[in-house]
């Protein structure tokens, strides 16, 4: 993937998260890509039930599998993680 496909990509993420999670005061270059996602002080101020919402949305979404729990973990450590793991799943098809 080329640097622009990537970046598109972390925004898809991004609008997808606020979309699931219907959040609409936070526009998706607010978010920092490198940012966990789960800290105390992140923008999105995430918890364990958006983790559970967020990988429901990202499987459906993206048409991948998070097959366990500590994988889930990893991947929703930031949108970085995440789209990572995406294009690696991709790679994988």
């Amino acid at each position: 993937m080329t640097e622009d496909e990537i970046d598109g990509l972390k925004t898809e993420i991004k609008e997808v998260i606020l979309q699931s999670l219907n959040i609409d005061d936070i526009k998706p270059d607010d978010i920092e890509n490198s940012a966990p996602l789960f800290a105390k002080d992140n923008i999105l101020g995430l918890d364990s039930i958006d983790a559970i919402e967020l990988i429901m949305t990202i499987q459906k979404h993206f048409k991948v599998r998070i097959a366990d729990q500590n994988l889930a973990r990893h991947v929703l450590e930031s949108i970085d993680t995440i789209a990572e793991f995406l294009i690696k799943e991709r790679g994988n098809r």
